[in-house]
């Protein structure tokens, strides 16, 4: 037998430690929601093993879950036969939390022990919640086709467990021991335990028996606490919305007032044969945009379960479902590995997430009000999909809602766009911001505003992606308004096109100050020189006297800016200055210029610190912040004597 080990835990874990065991959670049933779901796991895991390797099921072949009370020892045992932990695993599983789940677990604390509670097990922090009723904990456990056995305890206090080898009758599985505070006694009742398993894990298709060790001879000491049935199997008219609403507080590991906002439960019958009952939530989890997220919706095979994790069975842009899927059609004993390439998985996935697209749709329809909070919180998510060539762009662009300049608070789908378009209008305008105030007080959009043309406003960071993938809707260009094809040139008022009048704002445009602007133009050029890539008059603007745009073919400034940033291109490209033939500050510098009556040096100046202006406003860097700060002194300087 080996000698007893003691192990430092994890920093982070301590801290978990400290909150458990200084009851900071309301609800402290929940222990037993996630001991019993971790055991329901391991006899998961044993059955599909054992499909391969039949011999792992070698002596009990029932899974089981037992749950044992010792009133005088004071102790709650909740046992599994399931696939148990060799010394290695009680170390990784029980001593550490992977990668950073502890620390997202203890940043989403809000210090609400109602709200707190339902953080629990969602980052894998399930096990520790023992520590909320009992003051020491042991683990007993066997790992299927092994030969030693192995105990690990904590306290839980000072940061330290211990492991040794154990020599017992344990079977396979493993035996977490709690020696319960004197405070939490009420755990040793039967009654007590049955209500909390109907409670929480009544679907968990492994028997859950309460054993009664004190019975006398010839009654009978084991009774089970729990249906067993698998939920989604069942018709829709057997179920009502408490079973859907109790299912998905397990799976979600949810606090008592939880609830889905909205539940999918279907059952395809034809080429392929799956029942999935899915779950959107409505609150996002936790680590929504956390990068090592992985699916959260089961699949399992003529009930048997298969995977969870590195599965792709949901598309990544839909992460935020919960949920199972059962399979008629997979064989039992496809590895994991060959699931991600199983073309029958792939037809799946393709038929759930058109469910799912199709729902959302008429959610979006029918209650538009309820479907805009939905959308506030996942929307960012969902529009990731229009990035990826291989999903359908089509269907997941009629999900999406946007604020415009015309909606105000309101969002509104490009359908709802496309229907309040001029006639004359032939693009979908679009401009991308950090946030909605800087795009709606943006000088890229006065012409639109004062030609009445609505806007699309896009603040979320993956819209440069998405926009530079889907170009179009309908019939339709997706146009940012910082292009040089958005300019206005031809764009009427609707007012103007209504009385019949000619359009001569092409001609005004080539014209300041009534005179030709072409000299003006380049000497604006010769100042910028290679700061810029041309210089053009522009009828987008109207309180702004100068603006940046960009040729069509490159890319728009926001995904640029965020290229350079992220060290994809070494650097930026130079951009279009434009200005506004109409400005009274550019009206003044052409008469300045054509009459001579100022020097080229201050006139020079006031072109640089334009140019700066407009590099300000959407975002882009300043080259020289010197010289810039020196222009604008000297001209704050001549304005206060004056």
């Amino acid at each position: 037998m080996s000698e007893k080990e003691t192990i430092k835990f994890d920093a982070e874990i301590d801290k978990v430690f400290q909150l458990m065991i200084h009851s900071l959670y309301e609800k402290k049933e929940i222990f037993l929601r996630e001991l019993l779901s971790n055991a329901s796991d391991a006899c998961d895991k044993l059955r599909y093993k054992a499909i391969e390797k039949p011999d792992l099921m070698q002596g009990d072949q029932t899974l089981n879950i037992n749950i044992i009370a010792d009133k005088k020892e004071k102790t709650l045992t909740i046992s599994d036969n399931g696939i148990g932990m060799s010394k290695q695993d009680l170390i990784k599983n029980l001593g550490t939390i992977a990668k950073s789940g502890t620390q997202n677990f203890l940043s989403k604390l809000t210090g609400e022990a109602k709200a707190d509670s339902q953080l629990i097990g969602q980052f894998g922090v399930g096990f520790y919640s023992s520590f909320m009723v009992a003051n020491k904990v042991d683990v007993i456990s066997r790992a299927a086709g092994a030969k030693k056995k192995y105990k690990w305890s904590s306290k839980g206090e000072g940061g330290k467990f211990t492991i040794e080898e154990f020599e017992d009758d344990h079977d396979r599985g493993t035996s977490i021991i709690l020696h319960l505070k004197d405070d939490e006694l009420e755990f040793l009742d039967e009654f007590r335990v049955g209500f909390i398993t109907e409670t929480y894990s009544n679907h968990i298709s492994f028997d859950i028996n309460w054993i009664n060790e004190e019975v006398k001879e010839g009654e009978v000491g084991k009774k089970k606490l729990n249906s067993g049935s698998a939920i989604w199997m069942k018709n829709k008219s057997e179920l009502s919305d408490d079973d859907y609403k109790e299912f998905y507080k397990n799976i979600t590991h949810s606090g008592i007032d939880a609830e889905p906002w909205m539940t999918l439960h279907n059952k395809a019958e034809g080429a392929i044969e799956y029942t999935n009952l899915l779950f959107i939530p409505t609150v996002p989890p936790m680590d929504l945009y956390h990068p090592d997220r992985k699916t959260q919706v089961k699949l399992y095979i003529k009930r048997v379960f298969i995977a969870d994790d590195a599965l792709d069975i949901i598309p990544p842009y839909l992460r935020f479902m919960r949920g199972v899927i059962d399979s008629e059609d997979l064989p039992l004993n496809i590895s994991r590995e060959s699931v991600q390439n199983n073309r029958t998985v792939q037809k799946i996935k393709r038929s759930v997430t058109k469910k799912i697209i199709n729902e959302l749709i008429k959610k979006a329809d029918n209650d538009p009000e309820d479907y805009q909070k939905f959308w506030k919180k996942f929307g960012s998510v969902i529009k990731e999909g229009l990035c990826d060539g291989l999903e359908p762009r089509n269907d997941i662009i009629e999900v999406c809602r946007f604020r415009t300049t015309k909606s105000g608070d309101k969002m509104i789908g490009l359908k709802d766009y496309i229907n309040n378009m001029h006639e004359d209008q032939d693009a979908v305008f679009y401009i991308t911001a950090n946030d909605y105030e800087s795009a709606i007080n943006s000088p890229q959009i006065e012409g639109f505003k004062a030609n009445d043309i609505e806007v699309v406003i896009l603040t979320d960071s993956v819209d440069e992606f998405w926009v530079n993938v889907l170009n179009f809707y309908q019939d339709y260009d997706l146009k940012s308004v910082t292009r040089e094809g958005s300019d206005l040139k031809n764009k009427a008022k609707k007012s103007d096109s209504d009385t019949g009048e000619e359009n001569n704002e092409d001609a005004a445009l080539d014209n300041i100050n009534g005179k030709d602007s072409t000299k003006f133009i380049d000497f604006i050029k010769a100042t910028l020189g290679n700061s810029v890539l041309n210089v053009r008059t522009t009828g987008k603007l109207t309180d702004s006297p100068v603006c940046l745009s960009v040729p069509d073919g490159m890319m728009d400034i926001r995904m640029e800016r965020f290229m350079v940033e992220n060290k994809q291109i070494a650097s930026a490209n130079s951009k279009n200055f434009d200005v506004n033939p109409s400005h009274p500050i550019i009206e003044k510098l052409a008469r300045d210029f054509d009459e001579g009556s100022e020097s080229m040096e201050k006139l020079s100046d006031t072109v640089h610190l334009l140019f700066a202006q407009a590099n300000i406003i959407e975002g882009e860097p300043i080259v020289d912040t010197s010289k810039f700060a020196k222009r604008l002194n000297d001209l704050i300087e001549k304005s206060l004597a004056a």
